[in-house]
């Protein structure tokens, strides 16, 4: 036996000694590493959780009725809105340490180790659940050692940063399930038509074993096999005390019906409203594209789903399949400005603009409501008399002579009242109105109702000549509905970010804008263009649909060469429809210059069908109704065949007692004493006959 020498011992000590220094020194260059890592990580922060989700809509009454998608079905929920079944088996086959470790499961990770190195092959994964998390937000699925280090960063800072509640919630929403299933919430629903938190022990195991390899274990590709998947998992919840035998083998049993369809492949309501909504989030709430597509967001609009279908039948049954009209239709709640149904044309995949939002046409006739308001402003009341007949008007100021007509060239030859003049739409009437409050008087009255599109100074702006909104008019009729009160057109009442956290809430904001006595009597008015008691030389505008209509409506007609109207409204709705062709061409058939006002009744009454008739809500001072004569606008007497409960601004009412209708003798008598009288408005316009 060789004996060691002391030179020999010597060298040995040293050699130990210097590695016993440099397995330090390797030690605390760890140590350092590590901690600096931990502080980096700590330095950095909490990592976001938000992935690309869909962005989800929803009617007033909480129905889906569309998303916002790249073709990945994302939908997140809260880690208490899904079943504890589905909680427990996927922790339990996934990482059944989940709740010791601090995002590495070391023991695993050597078990794995060991697995691989006996197989001389990759044949066990030890990737946590945090890990895994990890590499479903931020990172690729390859298989480099720069993407195993980030992962292992990732990990490091979601523990850090993160609860395991919050860790396991975000896991269970980003995890990929087949079938462009990603989350627990997207998956319940494709795989069986429920949320997340009504799965069964049954339903929740079998969800819980597709993760693994979603194009094997998903049971609408093979029930066998996703069979043999769950009994392992129910087996591996047994052993890991989250339920007993008796309940495995009740729940791998036990038969599941599955459905294998995206609830929202379904969901194709109102897409012009849809675009409108999208169009708000971005412009009104100045959120960016990708947040608004992609961000997970849940999105409460206005839209009443009967409602809107009853819109869209009814333009389907009184337009005919061969015309090229369009429609653009908005219904709105007065009281709030909400808009309960939308239609913007008649096939959203042929032509996405919205006539509804969108273009800007004339309004004609229906403008003439506010012209009038304008003049009750200025002390006309309804029984204000002009008279109706052919007339040029010239301008001292060198403009062109302007000649309006009626309708088929039909003039009373008379006086006429504003409450008559309104029934039958009188131009004349309404020309000389607007010359005599001033050309700016219903531009300036246009804005006070909302209206924002640019008017002209002309006098036939008083026929509606200056475009307008489809959505605007509808807005502008709602504040006469509601007593005067401004509102605004919404579409969205309240937003939320995938967490669940509120980022909008529409507040209620009343504003009071117009006379509530002088917005009533313009209603009341309004409601002539239904009453043949209005017919004179003329048929009341809306003598065509009074037949199909069952409770009191106010409302107005409209129509120029290339636009046809129809806007009117109940207490509980308001709605305007317009039709015509999108190139301007005019409207010649007869059949379709009738669709805006048939479209309108029918509408009117299938949205309002079950809800309670009311009549319009009278102020509780401020307004007078009496009895007229509805030709000349003065008291009605016992002996006036036709009488109409008129209302007034109160002071303003008539006190003039109609002597057409007493006895002859009476009568001439009268007209003999009285002196002839020159028309007011004869002394201060410049018109000629």
């Amino acid at each position: 036996m060789e004996i060691m020498t002391d030179q020999g011992f010597r060298k040995t000590v040293k050699y130990l000694r210097a590695l016993l220094i440099i397995s330090l020194i390797g030690m605390i260059c760890m140590l350092i590493l590590f901690a600096g890592i931990m502080g980096y990580a700590k330095i950095l922060g909490a990592p976001p959780l938000a992935v690309p989700q869909s962005t989800l809509f929803f009617a007033d009454d909480g129905a889906l009725i569309g998303e916002s998608n790249s073709g990945q079905k994302r939908y997140w929920v809260g880690i208490k809105d899904i079943s504890p079944d589905l909680v427990n088996a996927t922790v339990s086959i996934e990482d059944k340490n989940f709740y010791e470790h601090h995002g590495f499961d070391y023991k695993r990770i050597a078990g794995a180790v060991l697995a691989d190195i006996q197989a001389f092959a990759k044949v066990q994964g030890a990737s946590t659940i945090t890990q895994q998390y990890a590499r479903n937000l931020f990172l690729e699925h390859d298989k480099t050692w720069k993407r195993k280090l980030m992962e292992a960063f990732y990990t490091i800072r979601l523990e850090m940063n993160y609860s395991k509640q919050d860790i396991l919630e975000g896991y269970l929403n980003t995890i990929y399930y087949g079938n462009g299933a990603y989350g627990v919430e997207a998956a319940s629903q494709y795989y069986y038509g429920k949320k997340a938190s009504e799965l069964t022990l049954a339903e929740a195991s079998m969800l819980a074993g597709i993760p693994k390899g979603p194009s094997l274990y998903s049971p609408l590709t093979s029930m066998e096999k996703a069979k043999k998947r769950q009994a392992i998992i129910l087996q591996s919840m047994v052993k890991n005390g989250y339920i007993n035998e008796k309940s495995a083998q009740s729940a791998a049993v036990q038969t599941l019906t599955l459905v294998g369809e995206h609830t929202t492949q379904r969901v194709k309501v109102a897409p012009y409203f849809q675009d409108a909504v999208k169009n708000a989030l971005k412009n009104q709430l100045h959120l960016d594209d990708r947040t608004i597509a992609l961000g997970g967001l849940k999105v409460f609009t206005t839209l009443n789903v009967k409602q809107q279908e009853a819109a869209e039948q009814q333009v389907s049954n009184n337009v005919a399949s061969s015309s090229e009209i369009q429609i653009g239709l908005v219904a709105m709640d007065p009281k709030t400005g909400a808009v309960k149904a939308m239609v913007g044309g008649r096939d959203y995949d042929k032509s996405p603009f919205n006539r509804a939002v969108q273009a800007i046409r004339q309004p004609g006739s229906t403008i003439k409501p506010l012209l009038y308001y304008a003049a009750l402003e200025q002390g006309f009341t309804p029984s204000s008399t002009m008279r109706s007949e052919f007339t040029t008007f010239h301008f001292d100021d060198g403009g062109a002579d302007y000649t309006p007509h009626n309708f088929n060239n039909k003039y009373a030859d008379d006086e006429i009242t504003l409450a008559q003049a309104l029934a039958v739409s009188d131009n004349i009437f309404a020309v000389k109105t607007h010359l005599f409050l001033g050309e700016e008087a219903l531009i300036e009255t246009a804005k006070k109702f909302g209206i924002s599109t640019k008017m002209a100074e002309v006098p036939s702006l008083a026929l509606g000549t200056s475009g307008v909104r489809v959505i605007e008019m509808a807005n502008a009729y709602s504040l006469l509905a509601n007593g005067g009160n401004r509102v605004d057109p919404t579409l969205i009442t309240r937003v939320e970010d995938y967490n669940g956290h509120v980022i909008y809430e529409k507040e209620d904001v009343t504003k009071k804008v117009l006379d509530p006595a002088k917005a009533y009597v313009m209603t009341q008015m309004m409601t002539g263009v239904f009453d043949p008691k209005l017919n004179g030389y003329s048929k009341v505008t809306g003598s065509t649909i009074i037949n199909d209509l069952t409770r009191p409506y106010a409302g107005k007609s409209g129509s120029t060469e290339t636009d046809s109207w129809m806007i009117g409204y109940s207490p509980q709705l308001v709605t305007a429809v317009w039709a015509g062709y999108d190139m301007g061409k005019p409207i010649e058939l007869v059949a379709e210059k009738t669709y805006a006002k048939n479209i309108w009744a029918n509408f009117m009454e299938e949205a309002l069908d079950g809800k309670p008739v009311k009549a319009f809500k009278q102020p509780k001072e401020g307004v007078v109704g009496v009895y007229v004569n509805p030709e000349n606008g003065k008291l009605a007497t016992k002996d006036c065949p036709v009488k109409r409960l008129t209302y007034f601004v109160a002071g303003t009412e008539p006190t003039e007692y109609c002597t057409e209708h007493l006895k002859h003798t009476e009568s001439h008598a009268a007209k003999k004493k009285a002196p002839k009288k020159v028309p007011w408005y004869k002394k201060i316009t410049p018109w000629s006959h």
